[in-house]
């Protein structure tokens, strides 16, 4: 990366402190982030979600965050600030969540849950809000802006919402992108149309992003670099183009299991694992 990296995360940790004992999450985590397309991949219960919400503060009740260095353009994570975190999330760093369902507001209507974005992180007018709102809603695509703006997020369809919620998480004009999984819930025809609004934004403003998600192909097709997490771990990275000649035995078992539509194979592989993948010798404090 010849670039200064937007974001560093070096040995991250995070541990929930659980009635019947500590619970790993993540263990030892370590990346760099650019403007570029980094892709986070796994199995569920891997902890690619717990390393995105770490990474804004966002790791539930219970949970402790460690880490030797968690740095977005020189401010510390860890240790910064309530104020200085509430000017980040958002601001510098957006994350789109998986479902809009649960992530819009449902009493409050889609232009003003966009203009609040804006405005918690501007000293600019309303009606620069509106007309900033208005303007987004176009750049990803929505037919009829003044309609949209002016409706609730259950009069929009799922892939309108994500695409909402993608306008939501951009007005700000953040250096990176946390998106967990923004398509699962779309079916594949909407799940490209949101995809490429999303890549065309990335590429125009120079954004990092960090995506996640289960399926492989489809972080092999949109991201430059991959992380394969097993356990709380990563268990290899690798340039998204040489996804297919992945080394450690997890990568490939999940390449293996993939469905292929030449019909080449009898049937599916089943994914088998090791104890020996896992550094079971974490210490708690």
């Amino acid at each position: 990366m010849t670039d200064s990296p937007l974001l560093s995360v070096e040995d991250l940790h995070v541990t929930y402190h659980t009635p019947t004992g500590p619970v790993l999450a993540v263990k030892g985590v370590s990346f760099e982030l650019g403007r570029e397309k980094l892709g986070i991949v796994g199995e569920s219960g891997s902890g690619k979600s717990q390393t995105g919400r770490a990474i804004l503060g966002l790791t539930a009740p219970g949970g402790e965050v460690r880490a030797s260095r968690l740095e977005f353009q020189g401010t510390d994570l860890l240790h910064a600030d309530k104020r200085t975190m509430r000017r980040i999330r958002g601001g510098g760093i957006s994350m789109i969540m998986q479902d809009p369902k649960y992530s819009l507001n449902p009493v409050m209507t889609v232009g003003k849950q966009i203009e609040e974005a804006f405005l918690v992180h501007s000293n600019d007018s309303k009606r620069e809000a509106r007309r900033r709102t208005l303007e987004m809603l176009r750049a990803v695509q929505i037919r009829e802006p003044e309609r949209v703006y002016r409706a609730y997020p259950h009069e929009v369809s799922g892939g309108m919402g994500q695409r909402i919620m993608i306008a939501m998480m951009m007005i700000p004009e953040p250096s990176i992108i946390i998106a967990d999984e923004p398509t699962s819930a779309l079916d594949v025809t909407v799940q490209l149309q949101v995809l490429a609004v999303l890549d065309d934004m990335i590429s125009e403003r120079g954004m990092g992003l960090i995506f996640i998600s289960h399926d492989l192909n489809l972080i092999a097709s949109f991201c430059d670099r991959i992380l394969i997490m097993y356990g709380g771990q990563v268990m290899e990275e690798c340039r998204a183009d040489e996804l297919s000649q992945a080394k450690h035995p997890y990568t490939r078992g999940l390449l293996n299991c993939l469905p292929r539509l030449d019909g080449s194979q009898d049937e599916l592989a089943v994914l088998r694992r090791d104890p020996a993948w896992l550094d079971i010798r974490e210490k708690i404090s």
